[in-house]
Formats: structure tokens, C-alpha cells, sequence
């Protein structure tokens, strides 16, 4: 770009009129106050204008009629003065140049002259001689210089634009930036050149500038696409300022344009790394809350969906689950769908297996070779043929097309050297393709998530184990029980270490009676159910031997104390129909309650005992009254205790929860279940309930 495209007199600022219209005067002219004389063929001043009064200090009626030689000139001067106004009257060949002017008050003046012959109609010959302060106007020279050079090789785009916001000139720097060269921009407006919408708010800030004169500084980032660059994102920093003349009068305005796409990627680049910190911390607090597959699943479902990905599938190896099948090395595989999750409703959802399918993958799809070779696959742009690789099948491939799916990630959930599955992401709406670092990201929140189905699994395998043994060493209820009707549940703790310590019993005895136990093991898991199988084993044993409820304990407390160190709590109850009588001893225990119709349900109040397994101390029995229609409610802490509530309260509950209207001891017990025990409570629990009624001989 030529400095001549910059000077201010190449620039017209008024707005564009019509012929006859006149136009604002420049306020250049008066800040230089140019000077006008017109001297007529002898040498004397004929025209005297104001500005020369100004300049030279003369006024009109001093300078009119003067020779302008002998009034503005030293007299040392006067021999090449004359000369020269001679040539230039003679010759017809103007004259310019710097010349010491004489001042009305005796000192000189540098001024910037420029002398031409003028003719009149008349055919008389006149000399127009034209003045200005010298070192004003080097001064306007040197910042016009200095304003060009910089503008022009500026590495910050310039633009000047006029009051409708027509390009006027534009820096080489903005040439680059908007790809477009100053030909291009020059007479068209600023929304012709910044189309897109995101700069319809520079152009509403350019009009407030206009308008108000305060400038817009550094305070806009637009980000963008350029003909010079339309591949790569750019952004830029903008700001405007009002132009005006020494007069006041608006011109237009300024556009200062700094590319901070640097700065930008920077700034991006930092939030998407702690955006990606976030989301692996987030993953850290929110996967693996439970010690369920199913649920560990839907938790890192959770996390990555919407923040990180579109759509998320979290599929395992069939085999995994399912200890009875084998996996193969080849050919197709079997995954079991685990969860599914997507950011919006979209036909990929269709594509992915629901949870709980079963499904194959044959050996060419991309999940499948992710698993056999324990390795992620990134595809981040994926065109029909990878979609194809991608689904299961060609429907879910033209699923996956239909719903935009444009970039894919599978990867391996791999835990202590085994791979038990895979966790598949995919993008739709968000045009970023996933790359390295993505990643990245997704392989260490699958490992996180592989090690906690990993633990769900194997606590899944050991819970079943001990629920199994538990299950086994309970009883079922004898087929007739004289006089005596019973109901009861056992319901297992949801921690595979808190099961195996409760258990409940129902022993015929000799004469009609019927032996009712309820007992705790203080302990969990398999060793604990071991321990309550000998001490169920031990229980029955003594009942046949129609001992009383006291002496059964005692003998139970001696085993117990040889089971390496358990203990565990007992109520033992003897029913006899005959005598409408329960015996009762009590280890330990909670009390059971006694539901007698007309009256309100009460805990017993029996005498404590110590736990089987203390030893040296003796039990004692007590006898109630059990008639026909009396419900005797026996359980374990399970069912009452909790962690916030006293056990007193908790006990208040279950006794409140006993004073409805009779109902059937099953409906009783899931009541009571439904009622008092959250699903995930901490332990097992062991329900005993049995109602007198007629004994028939």
C-alpha cells in the first residue's frame, strides 16, 4: 500500500452528495492558515487576505500598495527576490520553496511559499503568492510521515471507515487478515466485507462510537473464518474510535483489529485441560459408588455424557458375567449391554444394544478387535465405511448415519490385566472431532470404571456365594406345627461382607411344643454363615433333647465360645399349645413383641443375657402368655437399626407399626420389611412371626 493511500488530503471524508451540494470545508486548511497575496506586474501587493495579516502581521490598509519586496523581504534578499518574480512573470513557471519572511515586528519568519502567474480578462498579468507557517506545516508533514509509515507496516489491521460505514482505506495487515486486497474493500460496507452474523455486534459498537465518540477498547473478541484462512479458526481483537477534525466534525471512525487467535487457542487449550481435570475428578467422586455392574455402568454413562460425548454405550464380554461361558479368541463376540445414555433424543440411541441384551459382534467390527487386543480405536472422522465397522449391523449403521455421528472412540475397560468389556463414544451435534487427548481421557476413566465393575463383579460372585450358603442352612417350615401357625423372611444384606450372621429356626419338640429362634452372629460373610450353620445344627440338636429354653443356651454359649472368637446373640422360645405358654430365654437379644388382640402390641421385658459365646454366666427363662391369637414377633438388629436413629426410637417404630387391624403373617412381614429397612441397608435381616391358634388333637 502507497503512503499516498494514508495521506489525509487523499482521503475524501464527506459523504457522498450530489453535484450542487456543497461541502464542509477542511480543517486541515485552517490549521495550516494558509495565506493568500495577489501582486500585480510591477510588484505591489493588490490582494491582502487575512490569514496574511495573521502571518505577517501586517494588516490590509499597512499592506495594500506596498512593493511586496520591500514590505516582506530582507534587504539582502531583494536582488534574488526580484529575480525570480521576474521569471515567473516572464516564463509563466510557478515557484515554491521555504523563504525568511520580514514580519511587521521586525523578526523573520520561515514560510512555506508557492508563487504562479494568474492572467485576468483584461490580459494583464498578476502573481497569486500562497503562504504557510514553515515549521507548522513540516510538523503536519512529519506526523502524516510518521502516522503512514506506521499504519502501513503495523502488524495490526487498520480501517478507516466513514460515517455510513463505507471502507475508506484498510492497512496491508488487514489485507492479510480478511484475505481480501484494499480494492476490494474500498466504497463497500463494513457488513459487505464481516458478513457473518457474529459481527453485526462490532458494527451495532461502531454506530454507539459514531454516535457517542467513547471508543470500544479491546473489549470485543470475534472468532471466525477468513478467505485467507477459511480452515482454521481465528480470532480477533477489535477496537474502535471516532474520528474527527480540528473543528469538531465527526468523519467517521477507526478500526483497530489484533489477531489474538494465539491467545485464543491458548485460552481454549487451558479451559479444555480443566475441563478434562474436572471431568476425571468428577469420574474419581462418581463412578464406583456401589458395588453393582449395572450401576457402576450407568455411572460412567453419566460422566461422560453430555461434557464429553453425544452418545455412550457400556457393553462387557458375556463371558464375564457369566462364569459358565468361555470367551473366544476369534471369530464373533458376545457382549452383554450394560447401560446407554444420550446427551438428546437421536436415532444413534437405536443403534446401541439396550441394557441387558445380549448381542454379537463379528470379528471385523471395531469393538470386537478393541477387546481382543486390549487396545482403544480412535476414529475421529468417520465416514459410511467406519460406521459400517462401528454398529452391529447395517440398520444400526444407517442409524448411526441418519443421527450425524461423526466421530467415534472405543475403548478397552480393562481391569488387573484382563479386559471385560468396552466403552464406546460418540459425537454427533458437537462438531469436534475427538482427538489424542480425548483420548486419553476416555481410557482412564474406563480404566477407573473397568477396576470398579471388576469389584462389583467379583463382590456380585462372593454376595451370590454367600447368599447361596446362607439360604441353604435356613430352614423350611415343618408342614404341621400343633397350635401354631409362623411366617418368616430372610432378606440379605447388600454388602457381599455383611452376609451370614442371621438366622432364624422353627424346632418341633416333644408334647406338641414348638422351639422358635431367632440369633445374630457377630460377624459377615461365608465364615460367618459357617459359624451360624454349627450353631443352627447345635440348636436343633439340644431341642430334641427337650431341654429348657435357659439350659439350650448355656450349651449353645459353650460351642459358641470354642468358634474363634464369634459371638452372636439368640432368643430361644418354647411353645406349648396346651398350656397357652411361651418360655423364653434370651442371649443378648432384642426383645421380640407381643401382639394380642385388644390390646396395644409391647416389647417384652425379658431379662437381657449376654451373648452366646461370653461365657460364665448363667440364662434365665421367663414364661408369657401366649393364647390363641397372640402374635409373637421375633427379628434381628437388621430390621431396626439404623445409623441416625437411637435404638430406642427405631424399636418405637416397630411396635407402632404393629398396631394394625389383623392382617396375615405374610402381609405382616413384607409390611414390616417394606416399612422399617431401606434396600441398602447394611445387614441382613432374619423375620420370625408365629400366631396361636387352635390345636386341633
Amino acid at each position: 500500500m502507497s503512503e499516498a493511500e494514508w495521506h489525509p488530503s487523499g482521503i475524501d471524508w464527506a459523504r457522498p452528495r450530489r453535484d450542487s451540494e456543497p461541502s464542509q470545508p477542511s480543517g486541515l486548511m485552517d490549521l495550516l492558515g494558509v495565506a493568500a497575496t495577489l501582486l500585480d506586474a510591477d510588484g505591489r501587493i493588490v490582494l491582502w487576505s487575512p490569514q496574511a495579516e495573521e502571518l505577517y502581521g501586517y494588516t490590509a490598509e499597512e499592506a495594500l500598495g506596498q512593493y511586496a519586496a520591500l514590505l516582506l523581504v530582507r534587504e539582502e534578499d531583494w536582488d534574488w527576490v526580484i529575480k525570480k518574480f521576474a521569471e515567473v512573470m516572464e516564463t509563466g513557471q510557478g515557484w515554491g520553496g521555504t523563504f525568511p519572511i520580514r514580519c511587521k515586528d521586525g523578526s523573520t519568519r520561515l514560510v512555506e511559499l508557492r508563487n504562479t502567474r494568474l492572467l485576468d480578462d483584461r490580459g494583464d498579468f498578476y502573481a497569486l503568492g500562497l503562504g504557510t507557517d514553515s515549521p507548522t506545516l513540516r510538523e503536519v508533514e512529519r506526523d502524516v510521515a510518521l502516522s503512514t509509515r506506521l499504519i502501513s507496516q503495523s502488524p495490526f489491521g487498520l480501517a478507516i471507515l466513514d460515517t455510513d460505514l463505507r471502507y475508506l482505506a484498510v492497512n496491508p495487515a488487514l489485507e492479510r487478515m480478511h484475505g481480501l486486497p484494499a480494492k476490494e474493500h474500498l466504497g463497500r460496507h463494513y457488513r459487505e466485507i464481516m458478513s457473518p452474523d457474529k459481527f453485526e455486534v462490532i458494527e451495532v459498537a461502531m454506530r454507539r462510537v459514531l454516535e457517542s465518540g467513547v471508543p470500544l477498547v479491546d473489549e470485543s473478541t470475534v472468532v471466525g473464518f477468513t478467505p485467507a484462512d477459511p480452515e482454521q479458526r481465528h480470532a480477533w481483537s477489535i477496537s474502535v474510535y471516532r474520528l474527527e477534525d480540528t473543528q469538531g466534525r465527526v468523519l467517521g471512525v477507526a478500526e483497530l483489529v489484533v489477531d489474538v487467535s494465539e491467545r485464543y487457542r491458548s485460552a481454549m487449550e487451558a479451559t479444555e485441560t480443566r475441563r478434562r481435570l474436572a471431568l476425571i475428578a468428577d469420574g474419581s467422586a462418581r463412578i464406583g459408588t456401589t458395588l453393582e455392574v449395572e450401576e457402576t455402568a450407568r455411572e460412567l454413562a453419566e460422566v461422560t455424557v453430555p461434557d464429553f460425548a453425544d452418545m455412550v454405550a457400556v457393553d462387557v464380554l458375556d463371558s464375564v458375567l457369566d462364569e459358565h461361558r468361555s470367551a473366544s479368541d476369534n471369530g464373533p463376540a458376545l457382549f452383554r449391554a450394560l447401560a446407554v445414555k444420550a446427551a438428546y433424543p437421536t436415532e444413534a440411541v437405536l443403534a446401541a444394544d439396550p441394557p441387558g441384551n445380549i448381542t454379537t459382534y463379528e470379528a471385523d467390527r471395531v469393538v470386537t478387535q478393541c477387546v481382543r487386543t486390549g487396545r482403544p480405536i480412535l476414529i475421529a472422522r468417520a465416514d459410511g465405511n467406519d460406521l459400517s465397522r462401528i454398529a452391529r449391523d447395517d440398520r444400526a449403521a444407517t442409524l448411526l448415519a441418519r443421527a450425524g455421528v461423526h466421530s467415534y472412540m472405543a475403548v478397552p475397560l480393562t481391569a488387573r490385566g484382563a479386559v471385560l468389556g468396552f466403552l464406546g463414544l460418540s459425537r454427533a451435534r458437537d462438531p469436534r472431532p475427538f482427538d489424542e487427548d480425548d483420548l486419553a481421557i476416555a481410557t482412564e476413566l474406563a480404566f477407573r470404571a473397568a477396576v470398579c465393575i471388576d469389584n462389583a463383579r467379583t463382590h456380585q460372585s462372593v454376595r451370590t456365594a454367600a447368599e447361596t450358603l446362607q439360604r441353604s442352612l435356613l430352614p423350611d417350615h415343618p408342614s404341621r406345627l400343633p397350635g401354631l401357625q409362623v411366617s418368616s423372611r430372610y432378606v440379605p444384606a447388600q454388602a457381599a461382607y455383611e452376609i451370614g450372621g442371621d438366622w432364624y429356626d422353627v424346632l418341633p419338640l416333644g408334647g406338641d411344643k414348638t422351639a422358635l429362634v431367632v440369633g445374630d452372629v457377630m460377624g459377615s460373610g461365608i465364615d460367618a454363615a459357617a459359624a451360624m450353620g454349627r450353631l443352627r445344627t447345635a440348636t436343633a440338636a439340644f431341642a430334641s433333647l427337650d431341654l429348657e429354653p435357659a439350659r439350650v443356651l448355656e450349651q449353645l454359649d459353650s460351642i459358641t465360645s470354642g468358634l474363634e472368637q464369634y459371638i452372636a446373640t439368640c432368643l430361644y422360645a418354647a411353645y406349648d399349645p396346651h398350656r397357652g405358654e411361651c418360655r423364653i430365654a434370651n442371649a443378648g437379644h432384642l426383645p421380640p413383641v407381643l401382639v394380642r388382640s385388644g390390646e396395644r402390641p409391647r416389647l417384652l421385658d425379658l431379662p437381657a443375657g449376654i451373648p452366646l459365646g461370653v461365657g460364665g454366666v448363667p440364662f434365665e427363662a421367663t414364661a408369657v402368655k401366649f393364647g390363641l391369637g397372640d402374635k409373637l414377633v421375633l427379628y434381628t438388629d437388621g430390621l431396626v437399626e439404623t445409623r441416625h436413629d437411637s435404638i430406642d426410637e427405631r424399636l418405637a417404630v416397630l411396635v407402632h407399626a404393629l398396631e394394625v387391624a389383623d392382617c396375615p403373617l405374610e402381609e405382616t412381614c413384607d409390611r414390616l420389611l417394606e416399612g422399617l429397612r431401606h434396600p441398602r441397608d447394611r445387614d441382613d435381616v432374619a423375620l420370625l412371626i408365629a400366631r396361636a391358634v387352635r390345636h386341633s388333637q
